[in-house]
């Protein structure tokens, strides 16, 4: 599984006009996941993410995770994260894991960081969104789950 993380000011997802979600302080996470990625990859970066220091302390360190801040956190399913653009101008997407395998991933993401206590909110899975993050920093992560070391 692959992850964006922006550290954000604010941050909101509409569809059609209509905002189905909002936020402060906290993170907006494009999620994308990938052809074999499985459960284990959602927990690994739920883990990551829940505690990774990207908020600043009073010395101005990144000494403080998003629990730390008592932040908030958006996901987006974000199927384009996997684009394969070595040849063309096209973007392909054959890496990205089908509809049927991703949806559950992402919902399963969005559930582990909220069961580490960050209030977690979401797009719709596959819908046209729009979505607004006022990047703070900015400071923004890219983080790809392990994949087995093959021999």
């Amino acid at each position: 599984m692959r992850a964006v993380v922006q550290r954000v000011s604010r941050g909101s997802v509409s569809i059609d006009g209509k905002q189905v979600a909002q936020i402060g302080r906290g993170f907006v996470i494009l999620v994308g996941v990938g052809q074999g990625d499985a459960e284990a990859d959602a927990a690994w970066l739920a883990d990551k993410i829940a505690f990774m220091r990207m908020f600043e302390d009073e010395a101005e360190k990144t000494n403080l995770s998003v629990l730390d801040v008592k932040g908030e956190a958006i996901v987006v399913s974000q199927f384009t994260l996997y684009a394969d653009t070595s040849r063309g101008r096209r973007p392909g997407f054959s890496y990205a894991a089908p509809p049927d395998v991703a949806e559950p991933l992402v919902r399963r993401f969005a559930e582990l960081l909220g069961g580490h206590g960050v209030p977690v909110q979401t797009g719709v899975f596959g819908a046209d969104m729009l979505v607004e993050i006022l990047n703070d920093g900015p400071v923004t992560i890219l983080l790809d789950s392990p994949k087995p070391k093959t021999e």
